[in-house]
């Protein structure tokens, strides 16, 4: 065995793979400092290395150099006459979902292979990440409202008008709106650990009355979008005249765009951090803004746009009258704006006057 330890690499691969079976299966090679230590090591009886198999992986002969040179899978499948069809032997995530009860259901879409599948992410925003860590555990803090075991639940009003059946045809007909709007507002919930307020989506969309008459004030809104935002903005086109806001119908008036995810809590870590701030003489966010469904929104003069890094890096490619102004739509899961604004002011936003829920 000593012999065999000193003999070069190629040597021994030579030994082990012209060694015959019978002589190879008792063989175990270990390195030892020499041939008496390995005799020790062997000869001790240790009671906790008893149930450890004597036979080891390492005892087996290497293939010969031959075979391993000569093995070429591709070429092997390249000889095949025959070949399975892909469509039927290779797994295709469905199209459609069909419920939870269906025997064939789509894997989740941090899985590669399915068909929503986005990689990533790639960054942790530093006000998502303080969301996380903080603000989330806090809102619920805040929020909190005891209820002793036992407490009855209250009763939900009726939100939708019934009918009299003064008349025949009221009969089986759907219930009416509230009385004064055709909007069916949401119902405010309770925050607990399944429903915590957060951040959906950003929505920006800019007003170009002027790109009517002169495209150059659409090229430019839409470039200085794209920096902000990193995505390809849509031109929007007016509904209807205005006259007051020199709208034309059917003209280009605009661009909007919508940013979901981290993009969205990036760009609320810029305004929040590197433009509010240097806003003179800015009192805040209304406190009336929301549309009492948990979405709220502001808006940022032309002059204020030069604060974003982005435009203020290559303020010199804009041109400073053409610079249009912005109005920024905050989606969040809140149900109600009392909420939403409970969690943007958590996030650093300030508001300022009468605060309506």
């Amino acid at each position: 065995m000593a012999s065999l330890i000193k003999t070069s690499t190629g040597t021994r691969v030579f030994l082990l793979a012209h060694w015959p079976v019978s002589q190879a299966a008792p063989v175990c090679l270990t390195r030892n400092a020499s041939t008496a230590a390995g005799e020790a090591t062997a000869t001790q009886s240790i009671p906790d290395l008893a149930d450890l198999e004597s036979d080891s992986s390492l005892g087996a002969p290497e293939p010969p150099l031959g075979v391993v040179e000569t093995f070429q899978p591709w070429k092997r499948a390249a000889q095949r006459k025959y070949r399975l069809p892909a469509g039927r032997y290779q797994y295709h995530p469905p199209k459609y979902d069909r419920g939870p009860f269906h025997p064939i259901q789509s894997p989740p879409s941090s899985e590669p292979i399915a068909r929503d599948f986005v990689p990533g992410p790639f960054n942790l925003p530093r006000l998502k990440q303080t969301y996380q860590s903080t603000i989330a555990s806090d809102l619920l803090t805040l929020t909190y409202l005891h209820k002793p075991p036992g407490t009855p639940k209250q009763g939900k009003s009726e939100r939708l008008r019934g009918w009299d059946d003064s008349s025949p045809y009221h009969k089986n007909r759907a219930r009416r709106g509230p009385r004064g709007s055709e909007v069916l507002r949401l119902i405010e919930r309770d925050i607990t650990f399944k429903n915590i307020p957060e951040i959906k989506a950003v929505s920006l969309a800019m007003f170009t009355p002027e790109a009517q008459k002169d495209r150059d004030y659409l090229i430019v809104a839409r470039a200085m979008l794209m920096a902000i935002t990193g995505t390809m903005p849509e031109i929007t086109r007016s509904k209807h005249a205005v006259a007051a806001w020199g709208a034309q119908k059917d003209k280009y008036s605009g661009v909007k765009t919508t940013i979901y995810g981290n993009a969205a809590y990036e760009f609320l870590d810029r305004c929040i951090h590197l433009v509010f701030p240097k806003i003179k003489d800015w009192k805040g966010v209304k406190g009336t803004t929301g549309d009492s469904s948990g979405n709220l929104s502001w808006g940022l003069e032309p002059e204020h746009m030069a604060y974003f890094p982005e435009i203020e890096v290559n303020y010199d490619m804009y041109p400073s009258k053409m610079m249009p102004g912005c109005r920024v739509y905050v989606h969040t899961t809140a149900t109600s704006d009392r909420q939403a604004k409970l969690l943007l002011r958590a996030l650093g936003v300030p508001f300022y006057g009468e605060l309506r829920d």
